[in-house]
């Protein structure tokens, strides 16, 4: 029974928490928008969606909370984890999904994967050891390299896990890796010059919302380097980057929908688990290999889930 069914006069009001920017994140609240759309909401009809960009500004994030929470919206949906945080810090009582969390044990935000507790559940995106597997799968493509730069966000608690994740694998590999962190200064010239200055041979990109709100400027960049690099999306591989390894984001945020509709059906938020990752897709660009020159081995073509040529 669709939800226009069980509630024909009610309207419901939902936030969406976005740390990026309205382009960044089209495709994703779009997902959101048609998982709804799947469970029988239809917009201005049974429900209204307020959302609130940060446009990659983490210091924008707890007003925009506030902002929603003021709103009274029904339930709140987030992307990644300083967002959650934010709408966390926001309000105690109000439902809070993540749309994609990196890791919300180890950060904090939920109790267990299982028994979330408090005001929030939704999905994690990531697991134990897909920032070491990433890091193997740059390796068997520039198997010469011996410094890779690892861009990530400074202060991001996510960004920390996966970067432990990401030396441990580096130490069995044996290669070096160069730090770059994005901050709030985004000196795109400064960070890529360090690792140009460094030699660095390659670049890793850890995941984080943040990261997502420059995927345009990590693309360009990355080019005008011609520094292979591997992402933990597959958002940065169709916009042209070389590869990427890790969870659909564009799939999590559809399966959202149905949090918030188990949500606005009375269930409580800490009754529903945590989604982890239950599939990883290894996506290769080969239009950005021919653009650098570089030639995937084709054991490394035969192993991955897509191919864009």
């Amino acid at each position: 029974m669709s939800a226009e069914a069980q509630q024909p006069n009610k309207v419901h009001r939902i936030g969406f928490l976005i740390a990026g920017s309205r382009s960044a994140y089209t495709t994703r609240v779009d997902a959101f928008r048609q998982g709804l759309r799947d469970l029988g909401y239809i917009e201005g009809q049974n429900i209204v969606i307020e959302s609130r960009y940060a446009d990659g500004k983490e210091n924008r994030l707890p007003d925009l909370a506030t902002e929603l929470v003021q709103r009274k919206v029904e339930v709140i949906i987030t992307t990644g984890t300083q967002a959650s945080s934010a709408a966390k810090k926001a309000t105690t009582t109000i439902p809070i999904v993540m749309g994609a969390a990196g890791d919300p044990v180890g950060t904090g935000l939920v109790a267990s994967l299982a028994r979330p507790g408090g005001n929030i559940t939704g999905l994690a995106s990531i697991s134990p050891d897909v920032s070491g597997k990433r890091l193997e799968l740059l390796m068997e493509v520039v198997p010469k390299v011996s410094l890779v730069a690892v861009l990530s966000i400074s202060n991001d608690p996510t960004s920390a896990l996966q970067l432990k994740e990401t030396q441990e694998a580096a130490r069995s590999l044996g290669v070096h890796l160069q730090m770059l962190e994005l901050g709030e200064s985004n000196d795109f010239d400064s960070i890529f010059g360090a690792a140009k200055k460094a030699r660095a041979g390659a670049l890793d990109v850890l995941s984080s919302a943040f990261i997502t709100a420059h995927r345009k400027e990590i693309l360009e960049y990355a080019a005008k380097y011609r520094l292979p690099a591997i992402y933990d999306d597959r958002e940065f591989t169709e916009a042209g980057g070389l590869m990427s390894y890790g969870t659909n984001r564009i799939d999590m945020y559809r399966r959202a929908a149905v949090y918030v509709n188990k949500i606005l059906q009375g269930r409580k938020p800490a009754d529903l688990p945590v989604e982890q990752p239950k599939k990883f897709e290894f996506i290769i660009n080969l239009n950005a290999a021919k653009q650098i020159g570089l030639t995937i081995p084709p054991n490394v073509l035969a192993r991955a889930d897509r191919v864009i040529r």
